[in-house]
């Protein structure tokens, strides 16, 4: 009987430590939609991202300012992943130093947006494509335009779908949002980092030159030749008026209904407008 106990008590003890030594489960290394978590790296810079579907390339970009992240992109106002991955290679990643995100790098004082561009580039030229769409959200917007700014050639075209922008009459909403809501929490996990350096990040990139969508002025997007889907907004940090100047100003834009999330009823519509808009703009050799 003592045997048979001691037997029991050890063949228990060899699962549990099987169990504990055993590797995370499949679901834990995926990302929304189903693909599975990658990581990229160039030089101190590691980026987390993700991929499903198959045919042109889509970078999708969640919301969140400066805490987007992947798993953002699923709680948008539609689902971009669910929606498109039927019909376009949608890639996705975690903004580098997102708080609840796993990529990190450096915080670049000197050029805050440009640094998140690197990153977008960086990813898609890891993957070897050349050519892509974007469709971004919030803090997606500005990117978007940095993005068209800096590859121009590459950007097939774009979907700024509720972006920032400065608001005039709350000319430090974001930089005070990043002082609150991003910057405390990120010194907690990166050794060495201060407030000050944060403060002087902000500062750069939404104090400096406050104005219109940040990262690009008035003439470059008058300039701008690659079609753009806008669908405006009107929360604080996405003013309703530099949306439709946008509109206005681009050569090549298009416009949403607005508003287009409420009532939901819309959000279909809305959505049936954006594969209508990528759909024509798909190269017709992809």
């Amino acid at each position: 009987m003592v045997d048979q106990v001691r037997r029991k008590i050890l063949t228990t003890g060899l699962v549990a430590s099987a169990l504990a030594s055993a590797p995370a489960p499949v679901f834990a290394q995926t990302g929304p939609g189903g693909g599975p978590m990658k990581f990229y790296e160039r030089g101190n810079v590691r980026i987390r991202y993700s991929e499903v579907g198959t045919g042109f390339p889509l970078l999708l970009i969640a919301g969140g300012g400066l805490n987007s992240r992947m798993a953002g992109l699923p709680t948008s106002p539609f689902d971009p992943i669910a929606e498109f991955k039927g019909e376009y290679r949608c890639i996705f990643a975690d903004l580098r130093n997102a708080i609840g995100g796993e990529s990190t790098g450096p915080l670049e004082v000197d050029r805050p947006w440009d640094s998140y561009t690197d990153d977008h580039l960086g990813l898609m030229d890891h993957l070897g494509i050349d050519k892509f769409m974007v469709l971004g959200f919030c803090i997606g917007g500005p990117f978007i335009w940095n993005l068209i700014k800096r590859a121009p050639n590459r950007v097939v075209a774009a979907v700024p779908a509720q972006p920032v922008g400065f608001r005039q009459e709350m000319p430090t909403l974001l930089y005070d949002g990043g002082m609150t809501g991003w910057g405390p929490d990120l010194i907690k996990k990166t050794p060495g980092l201060t407030m000050d350096t944060v403060q002087k990040f902000l500062t750069k990139m939404f104090r400096d030159n406050p104005d219109f969508v940040f990262t690009v002025n008035r003439d470059f997007v008058r300039n701008t030749q690659t079609p753009v889907l806008i669908m405006p907004d009107d929360i604080p940090a996405h003013p309703y008026y530099v949306a439709m100047e946008c509109a206005m100003l681009a050569p090549k834009a298009e416009v949403s209904m607005y508003p287009w999330k409420e009532p939901k009823d819309r959000i279909p519509l809305a959505v049936r407008q954006v594969r209508s808009f990528l759909k024509a703009h798909k190269p017709v050799t992809a």
